[in-house]
């Protein structure tokens, strides 16, 4: 199964794609998406979905692993993360990918095995886990690859069952 992993933003989106058979993860490629600042939001929603469709038609995903958003304090980032997590939606139900969403905490948690891991320790367990010489960079890029791993270890496990749910194709 190829499973590619998206870190929504509206500046970069991070992406990371994964193999995994019988159990064990292959790391496949990652990267990020990015827009100028200047840029009217309708633009870089425009070239959000154009370039991971291209990304999409590239590595040919089996499911994909998207993180779900969490607001902090400031809102009016979280409300242009949202409008580019929408068109990365978009983009993956048009290419008849499924869809999955998983919360920071259960990526922590299939990654490091503890939900409240800092990044860097996740970083590096991401790392450690695909066998890579060096940490995954920007950490964006790092972010979408966890969350392809999220995807790979808790798809066939009980955390499936309780989180990282499968978007409604109706």
């Amino acid at each position: 199964m190829r499973i590619l992993g998206i870190d929504p933003g509206i500046a970069t989106v991070g992406f990371g794609v994964v193999d995994t058979v019988a159990g064990k993860q292959k790391y496949v490629s990652c990267g990020v998406i990015t827009t100028p600042a200047g840029q009217a939001l309708s633009e870089r929603l425009e070239q959000i979905y154009d370039d991971l469709t291209q990304l999409i038609a590239a590595f040919s995903p089996d499911a994909a692993a998207i993180e779900e958003l969490f607001f902090n304090t400031n809102i009016t980032t979280g409300i242009s993360v949202a409008h580019g997590r929408g068109v990365i939606l978009l983009a993956c139900r048009r290419a008849g990918v499924p869809i999955y969403e998983y919360t920071p905490l259960q990526v922590k948690q299939a990654v490091v095995g503890y939900g409240r891991a800092e990044k860097r320790q996740v970083i590096d367990m991401v790392r450690r886990i695909l066998n890579m010489p060096a940490a995954p960079k920007p950490d964006d890029a790092a972010d979408a690859v966890a969350l392809a791993l999220c995807h790979a270890r808790s798809a066939t496990s009980l955390l499936s069952a309780k989180g990282g749910s499968q978007c409604s194709t109706t």
